[in-house]
């Protein structure tokens, strides 16, 4: 049996090399083959032309057992990826017929006519694997080379038909290549940066190696990638139940917002709809990226029955009720301002919790004693009352980033106001 010891990604398409398409399927591939214990060493990406793909994959599979090519299975003549792979692996061509009349059904069931060349994305290579894609006219497919150890995977490139495919049919096949299970949980973490979680768990996360420890950044979050290896599901689970408790018991277990809990809005809804409580935002500087967060999770209608966006100082007094003497003395960017906002925007509602926004987002509107990135947050819930005071960056720091660091510390902030 073949033995998967690394794995490489090629993603083919020139629209790749000009920026125009984000390669998003390395990235999720990437995070299943580290869920599977697969081991990356190289990324690559390559244009639609078959000398430089071939060129690629041959390096590719110089140097790893498992090659997962993205893209290049459409119908033009520029898609050209298992053309190029057969040739490279000495495998003729051939019509597979399942493929062909699954392409034929798909055309009919949508009233379009099939044109002639939509036929070339149901050619084969000899002796190949091939996976149904019910998600669109490409299937993918695997070849397998016992002699010399090796395997190719090709896979269509847009998202919504590649990441679908790989979870239900790429991933149980390459399942059957281990005789080990492996399983992973994701630690979210709001509130410390990834240099002072790793220099907490540094010891930890070195000295593990069963269950493993890696840290993962993101903008304003650090996310603990916890993996264990084992003969069932059932001892891998148990073996990451003991690292994560291990985790809780530092400093960093009081940011730990959750143990695979998506996002801080999936996070925040998901209490939210336990505790039957409802919650309403009052936004300036985030114009609305609080409550577009929120309703980005499925069931927020339960949740969220309204919010607001409260740029202009005079919206702010007529709305939601902040004091004009309020305004005058401390400014909208303040304290002050931000609490008055929550209270008046939990009273518009009718809430249970509101959460409010307030701040120079940038890059211009700063000032010395207000410079960019200076944020406030409130919360007012069931007669408690908070305001943080965010200082976002170094001015260097994007509008885009301003803003969206702001809306996760609202999320987190309501998060754990209703958890005291």
């Amino acid at each position: 049996m073949i033995k998967i010891r690394s794995a490489e990604i090629l993603s083919v398409g020139t629209e790749l090399l000009l920026g125009d398409i984000v390669n998003t399927d390395s990235a999720f591939i990437s995070r299943r083959l580290a869920a599977l214990g697969i081991n990356q060493y190289y990324q690559g990406v390559v244009g639609d032309n078959p000398e430089r793909l071939e060129s690629a994959l041959s390096l590719s599979l110089s140097r790893s057992d498992l090659v997962i090519l993205t893209g290049g299975l459409g119908p033009t003549y520029d898609d050209l990826t298992k053309e190029t792979a057969a040739r490279l692996m000495g495998r003729s061509m051939y019509l597979h017929e399942e493929s062909l009349q699954r392409m034929m059904a798909r055309f009919e069931k949508r009233g379009l006519t099939m044109t002639e060349n939509n036929k070339k994305q149901a050619y084969m290579p000899e002796g190949a694997i091939v996976f149904k894609n019910d998600y669109g006219t490409a299937p993918g497919l695997a070849m397998e080379d016992e002699e010399k150890g090796k395997i190719i995977i090709m896979l269509p490139g847009p998202p919504r038909e590649c990441e679908p495919l790989f979870s239900e049919q790429v991933e149980p096949y390459l399942r059957g290549f281990s005789d080990r299970v492996f399983f992973s949980k994701t630690v979210n973490i709001f509130g410390m940066g990834e240099s002072r979680v790793e220099s907490i768990l540094r010891e930890e996360m070195l000295g593990a190696s069963n269950p493993t420890v890696a840290p993962y950044a993101k903008d304003g979050e650090v996310q603990l990638r916890v993996t264990a290896s084992g003969k069932s599901e059932a001892e891998c689970v148990e073996m990451c139940d003991r690292e994560i408790e291990k985790i809780k018991a530092t400093e960093v277990g009081g940011f730990i917002y959750g143990v695979d809990a998506g996002s801080l809005e999936d996070a925040l809804v998901a209490e939210l709809i336990r505790q039957n409580k409802k919650i309403a935002c009052a936004e300036s500087c985030t114009g609305g990226y609080v409550a577009k967060r929120i309703t980005n999770v499925s069931g927020s209608s339960a949740v969220l029955d309204g919010s607001i966006v409260t740029y202009a100082n005079r919206v702010k007094e007529k709305f939601v009720g902040v004091s004009h003497e309020t305004l005058e003395a401390h400014g909208a960017v303040s304290r002050e301002t931000a609490i008055e906002m929550a209270r008046g925007v939990k009273e518009l509602f009718g809430a249970d919790i509101g959460i409010s926004t307030t701040g120079v987002a940038g890059p211009t509107g700063g000032t010395p004693e207000k410079p960019v990135g200076r944020v406030y947050v409130g919360v007012v819930c069931d007669g408690y009352e908070e305001v943080r005071e965010l200082n976002i960056g170094n001015g260097l720091q994007t509008r885009e980033y301003v803003r969206y660091v702001s809306a996760s510390n609202a999320l987190d902030l309501a998060r754990r106001a209703i958890t005291k």
